[in-house]
């Protein structure tokens, strides 16, 4: 965070107030300012959250006015008083499930007082600051739970979008479902389909009409072409129902059960906590990766946002409305649409309180089919396949399954807590299962620990240990991130009993950086082989600083280095000298070539290919799928994988001198580069192409000094696909490229920023690339990195293929930094 708005200086003796030094500096006191963009903000989510208000509304039960309630509160008194200013909170598809049993088993107005209550328990939360602890839940159980809440509202809104009614269990509507497919209402059906054709193909619209048709809400529009068509056509069906705000309900006593209402108010207070922290710190990404510089937000208060939602909840139920929660759409449509600070959120509940007094006429139009299919999509995007995937790959598949089946068949609270049962015996296991093997490869002993090795796993290690004869060389593989004191004294006792007999005692680690817990003088693993413990043997520490990037042969470091043992015995058989360096010059001298590339691949086998084995194995088996096409230059400078943070399969990268693509038909074009494009779009189906140029480029240094004549070289000959990139330096009507902050160092820089314009240009021109765009299949992006800076910049609005004025180059912020 960046330090307190300084004092003016008519104020200069006016004390400072104190605030924690983990919680967002306060507000300045001053008028209430309304920015543009929170104004247009404010309208966009107000067009989201109506027809979702409603929908929610009714696929709990509750009276329909109850959705308006909580979104006006959301926005008025949650905007106001939480902690995350840009979160818009109202009614959630979260809570449909709870809130539709409460009201069954409890009826309306004591749903309102557990609502009521709700609030209460999260202002004692809040007080208490256990907001942080909250996260501590497994993002697995927390997707499992929207899950089944997912599953569990799609199946009921199912039988309103047929024209019938829904049960009161995900169990009884799938009973009841071949019924109701046997006397499905025509009408109904097509408004539903009508309204899901819309809400989906909606956001697909192409071309520039599609790009300003887009920035009507896709809910609205559905809603809106159902209730139109319904209108049209005269249909006879159930419509919104908006009584007199006269015989609004407001909250009673619960009766029943003590320990039923307790359950009931902790469900509530979970669901609605939970949803709201953790789309408080979705939000903060959201906000931390918008492009270019804009006025800062303040990251969220965690604790404050507790107690904005629990004071949202208090008045909520006690106007008679549904629990309130911090919703994932409406805040996201209000990052992407550019509020500011948390007026947009405030406005937008005083839009839904106009709405609600003056809009009854109209929105008594809009049939229940239509909002029932648009509450149904909600259920059904909540089983996110991203999710799944995420889960699948933290081997965490386990307890998202048992939560989802268990939010579907019993009930959120019981759901949530088999799936943290499940979750925390699947830890034990981990914990206490660890896998040890013993074999012998060319005369060198290898013992691999897979899985953290504690003192259960004593009794085996010392096993394995013990197969090895004195005087013999052994690599110790330690594939986990925990050792404990037990584990670690038999490990060193054994390693110092070993060495004193003659033998040599190698331990590796999963990854760089990697050391158990134990004391000060553990063995540690690094890039180069192992740091050993103080005192023991004869092992040298790298010490260098640039983890994980030092075996490159030109790297540059002050601290230095000498190469370890774990070095390959036919390097040390050649004669070759250690690897040495003084303290200011490189991290390694230059040994051949050949040395080189055979130490860099000996190292790949020993270090990284046991941790990635697994994953290229299945990346071999199902083959490619990359989302993004990357074309950059050949430079050997630019390490695509290490400026993208991406990894096996991420990347289809096509390299060039120069980063050029030629036009379609070119004279003397090359079939490799437009074959690959044509590869990429058409077949690997990639979703985005970026043309990445950078600082200090040969090829355009070329450019500028090429002479008319001389001789035809391959080089000469390829660089003409370069030759309008000059000509869109050289042309003064056009705008020339530039980069956030600062000049073109030079004409070099110059022309290479124009180059990737350029580029992009000859790009569109391809037919597979020019029906991508057109179909809204495909981005475009425009890149460069500056090499001595190591920072890269994106060009602004190639997003849709089209050419922008500006051309601006914006500065890519490191993750969670605040511009």
């Amino acid at each position: 965070m960046s330090a307190c708005t300084p004092a003016r200086a008519d104020h200069a003796t006016r004390t400072e107030r104190v605030h924690p030094p983990h919680s967002p500096p306060p507000a300045p006191h001053r008028r209430f300012p309304l920015a543009g963009a929170d104004v247009s903000a404010s309208i966009a989510v107000f067009l989201i959250a109506l027809p979702l208000s409603l929908g929610i509304a009714l696929a709990t039960g509750a009276p329909l006015q109850a959705g308006l309630v909580a979104a006006a509160v959301g926005g008025l008194v949650a905007g106001r008083l939480g902690g995350s200013p840009l979160q818009v909170s109202g009614p959630a598809a979260g809570l449909t499930v709870v809130t539709a049993d409460l009201i069954h088993r409890y009826g309306w107005r004591a749903t309102c007082a557990i609502t009521v209550l709700a609030g209460v328990a999260q202002l004692g939360l809040g007080f208490l600051r256990v907001a942080r602890s909250a996260l501590a839940v497994s993002p697995a159980i927390v997707h499992g739970m929207l899950a089944g809440i997912g599953v569990t509202i799609a199946v009921a809104q199912l039988h309103i979008v047929l024209g019938g009614n829904p049960q009161s269990s995900v169990l009884a509507n799938l009973r009841a479902l071949p019924a109701q497919l046997a006397g499905l209402q025509p009408a109904a059906v097509a408004v539903s389909t009508l309204t899901l054709a819309v809400l989906l193909l909606w956001p697909r619209l192409p071309g520039r009409a599609g790009r300003l048709l887009r920035t009507l809400p896709a809910p609205l529009v559905a809603v809106a072409a159902g209730t139109a068509a319904a209108a049209l056509a005269g249909l006879t069906l159930p419509r919104v129902d908006l009584p007199s705000w006269r015989s609004h309900a407001l909250p009673a006593l619960p009766e029943g059960p003590v320990p039923g209402l307790i359950a009931a108010v902790l469900t509530i207070t979970l669901v609605c906590s939970v949803q709201s922290l953790l789309g408080a710190v979705a939000v903060d990404k959201l906000v931390s990766s918008r492009p270019g510089p804009g006025p800062r937000v303040h990251r969220s208060d965690l604790d404050r946002e507790l107690l904005g939602q629990g004071a949202a909840n208090i008045v909520s139920g006690a106007l008679g409305g549904l629990p309130v929660a911090g919703v994932a759409v409406r805040s996201t449509a209000n990052v992407r649409a550019g509020a500011v600070s948390r007026n947009s959120t405030m406005l937008h509940g005083a839009l839904v309180v106009v709405a609600a007094l003056l809009m009854v006429p109209l929105l008594e139009l809009i049939p229940l089919a239509s909002l029932a299919a648009l509450v149904m999509a909600v259920g059904i995007q909540m089983v996110s396949l991203h999710h799944i995937r995420t889960v699948t790959r933290h081997r965490e598949a386990v307890a998202y399954t048992v939560t989802t089946l268990g939010v579907v068949a019993l009930g959120v609270l019981q759901g949530v807590a088999l799936g943290i049962a499940v979750a925390v015996a699947v830890a034990l296991n981990r914990l206490a299962h660890t896998r040890i093997t013993h074999h012998q490869e060319k005369g060198v002993h290898h013992v691999r620990v897979r899985g953290q090795l504690t003192f259960l796993a004593v009794p085996r290690l010392s096993r394995a240990l013990h197969l090895v004869p004195q005087g013999a060389d052994i690599v110790v593989e330690l594939d986990g991130s925990f050792m404990d004191h037990a584990a670690y004294e038999a490990l060193q006792d054994w390693q110092k009993t070993h060495t004193a007999q003659g033998g040599t005692v190698e331990l590796t680690g999963r990854r760089p950086g990697t050391h158990p817990a134990g004391p000060a003088d553990t063995p540690t693993t690094t890039a180069s082989g192992t740091r050993p413990a103080h005192g023991g043997p004869a092992s040298t520490a790298t010490g260098c600083r640039c983890l994980p990037w030092t075996p490159w042969r030109n790297h540059q470091c002050a601290v230095p280095l000498t190469a370890p043992p774990s070095d390959p015995p036919s390097a040390k058989q050649a004669g070759d000298a250690p690897i040495t360096a003084p303290a200011d010059g490189p991290c390694a001298s230059r040994p051949a070539d050949a040395y080189q590339l055979t130490h860099g691949i000996s190292a790949f086998q020993r270090n990284t290919a046991p941790l990635v084995r697994e994953e290229l194995a299945r990346l071999a088996r199902e083959g490619q799928r990359p989302s993004q096409l990357f074309l950059t230059c050949a430079d050997s400078r630019l390490v695509t994988s290490m400026i993208t943070s991406s990894g096996p399969g991420d990347l289809f990268v096509v390299r060039n001198v120069g980063n050029l693509v030629p036009p379609p038909g070119a004279e003397g074009g090359d079939d490799s580069v437009a074959a690959a494009i044509e590869y990429a779009v058409d077949v690997l189906k990639v979703r985005s192409v970026t043309v990445c140029g950078h600082s200090g480029c040969g090829a355009m240094q070329a450019l500028l000094g090429t002479e008319p004549g001389g001789a035809r070289t391959p080089l000469k000959r390829w660089l003409r696909h370069g030759l309008p990139s000059l000509e869109r330096m050289a042309d003064t009507g056009r705008p020339r490229p530039r980069l956030a902050g600062r000049l073109p160092a030079d004409q070099v820089e110059q022309l290479c920023l124009a180059n990737v314009v350029q580029q992009l240009e000859h790009l569109r021109s391809h037919a597979s690339v020019a029906r991508a765009l057109r179909d809204g299949e495909l981005e475009l992006h425009g890149m460069y990195f500056d090499v001595s800076e190591a920072q890269a910049y994106l060009l602004t609005g190639t997003e849709d293929g089209e050419e922008v004025a500006g051309q601006r180059f914006d500065r890519v912020r490191a993750a969670g930094v605040p511009g």
